[in-house]
């Protein structure tokens, strides 16, 4: 499974949700989870924000290899789920044809009982990433929830 995390600039809250799905994902053993991020107005190459760095390492996230990509039409047709912060992210993955694979984060975590962004920290004292981070391991932990529940068993 591609799982893409989408975002503004691909340096704050999709970096930190690709930093904590994969760890959430190898807790959980789900070693077939393959975890992308982008910005639907990336600077290609950024490294990840100073406040995501920080906060990731508190949190024993390393950042440090991050770089920033820009979403593109062969991103969004490689993944699977896509699960973006904000509903003008959800815009520009359905230009490139995301449809039914993307869904705003809290919305996919919820089954539909929530429809709202994930604030961007951007520019924020570390106290608004760490809120972030909070929130987004709440909601990554319950997509996961959501994918685990709705898997079939391999039958090959």
């Amino acid at each position: 499974m591609k799982l893409l995390f989408v975002c503004t600039g691909n340096t704050c809250r999709s970096a930190m949700a690709g930093a904590l799905a994969k760890r959430i994902a190898s807790e959980r053993g789900l070693d077939d989870v393959e975890i992308t991020s982008a910005g639907t107005s990336a600077w290609e190459g950024a490294p990840a924000s100073d406040g995501s760095l920080l906060v990731g390492l508190e949190r024993g996230l390393d950042l440090g290899d991050h770089r920033a990509h820009q979403l593109t039409r062969a991103m969004v047709q490689d993944a699977d789920v896509i699960l973006a912060m904000g509903p003008h992210h959800l815009e520009r993955i359905d230009a490139f044809g995301g449809g039914r694979k993307a869904h705003l984060l809290t919305s996919f975590a919820s089954h539909g009982k929530f429809e709202r962004g994930i604030s961007d920290p951007i520019g924020g004292e570390l106290d608004v990433y760490r809120s972030t981070i909070d929130e987004l391991d709440r909601e990554i932990r319950r997509a996961f929830d959501r994918i685990v529940a709705e898997r079939t068993p391999d039958r090959s």
